[in-house]
């Protein structure tokens, strides 16, 4: 399954690890080095959650991000899926 979040949308992102040597200045060396730099997946918050949405009487089971947990427990459920375009 993908690692996608239902409501938001948030996905994998790629970004970049900066691997550094060398002892800083300020602790007596020469300064620290770029030596390279390493692709990493930043991987988002995701929970399978079933939520009871009062409207239909009944359990809906979603793949969620915790931002989005928060958005459904701010703003109720029906109204944030119809703003996500689920209903």
């Amino acid at each position: 399954m993908a690692r996608i979040c239902t409501i938001r949308g948030t996905q994998v992102r790629v970004g970049g690890r900066i691997h550094r040597s060398g002892l800083a200045k300020k602790k007596g060396g020469i300064g620290r080095h770029v030596t390279k730099v390493v692709k990493r997946t930043i991987s988002p918050n995701l929970q399978t959650k079933r939520i009871w949405v009062p409207e239909f009487g009944r359990y809906v089971k979603l793949k969620l991000s915790c931002r989005a947990l928060k958005t459904i427990t701010k703003n109720g459920a029906l109204n944030t899926f119809k703003k996500a375009g689920l209903i």
